[in-house]
């Protein structure tokens, strides 16, 4: 079954190795450097493919613009939305103990008419698809309730329609899952500060808390809260309860598209029709698998480690 992916604020990412922890107002010497096509729908996408699976990334894109190549060259399968603006760049720099600084632009503003082709090109795309996922941060002029509106306008036209997950912050996570029914995604997957800024709260502490808050989203309507925690593991909520894994012991290289790599590693086991465990565990071998990679590399099956992750409920 295919996956498709949403990106309406794709980046250039350019990743920095410094030889030294970041040093503030000094001049630096870096190791290596490295530039990926990205944005969270397309790590995502490219997890998937990467992994054998059947992934279409859509993303805006013109013409003339050097990140349509350099996107090409993964071999990734994409449905580009032709527009005026040019990707954005972000930077990131990571320091020898896998420490990173990100940098991130706002990107290219989107009008009208380019969102509403974007939309027939996500409908069209989307047409038998298992899951569609609406990722990353919004461009100016987009409003905070897209997501919900293009969850609206899938479910609209097509039957079936796909499930759909949402992976974004802030206001945009907030008006998804306060969507009215047909608008709300099936899955979110914010990280800790993410689901503490959605349901109000200074911080979450602790893995209790993490379930509690999540809970209340499962609740609301929302059916699947899957919260990446970093080093510390993940958590899953949904009807069932909450389930925790922690996350294997790995040498961290750049913690950038982690957190997508984890939503795509969850989608490849569901899927594959796996039970809840298995999606979160699954979800926390990619993630921590894309923090060993430099870049915004997507891993690889192989690249997953082999350590038993245990599950255990909340």
């Amino acid at each position: 079954m295919t996956i498709v992916t949403l990106t309406l604020n794709p980046a250039l990412d350019q990743t920095v190795r410094l030889t030294e922890a970041l040093q503030p107002g000094e001049v630096q010497r870096a190791e290596e450097q490295r530039t990926d096509a990205a944005g969270k729908g397309v790590n995502v996408a490219r997890t998937i493919a990467a992994a054998g699976g059947a992934a279409i990334a859509v993303l805006p894109l013109a013409d003339d613009d050097p990140y349509g190549p350099l996107l090409r060259s993964t071999g990734l399968v994409i449905r580009a939305v032709p527009v005026s603006a040019r990707v954005r760049t972000n930077l990131t720099l990571t320091a020898p103990s896998g420490e990173t600084t990100k940098i991130n632009l706002p990107g290219g503003a989107l009008d009208d008419a380019e969102l509403d082709a974007i939309i027939a090109v996500v409908i069209a795309a989307a047409r038998g698809a298992e899951w569609l996922v609406l990722a990353g941060s919004l461009p100016p002029g987009v409003a905070e309730d897209v997501y919900a509106r293009i969850a609206t306008a899938v479910r609209g036209s097509l039957r079936p329609a796909p499930r759909i997950a949402v992976d974004t912050a802030g206001p945009a996570l907030a008006a998804a899952v306060q969507a009215e029914a047909g608008g709300r995604p099936d899955l979110i997957k914010p990280n800790e500060d993410e689901l503490a800024e959605l349901v109000g709260a200074a911080a979450l502490s602790g893995e209790d808390e993490v379930a509690a808050a999540a809970t209340e989203l499962v609740r609301a309507g929302v059916a699947n809260v899957l919260v990446t925690l970093g080093g510390a593991g993940a958590i899953l909520v949904d009807a069932e309860g909450a389930l925790a894994t922690p996350a294997p012991r790995i040498q961290v290289r750049s913690t950038v598209g982690a957190g997508d790599s984890a939503l795509a590693g969850y989608l490849l086991a569901d899927t594959a029709g796996a039970g809840r465990e298995e999606r979160l565990r699954q979800a926390i071998r990619y993630g921590s698998a894309a923090a060993t990679l430099p870049g915004t590399q997507p891993p690889s099956p192989a690249d997953l480690g082999t350590e038993q992750l245990p599950v255990r409920a909340l």
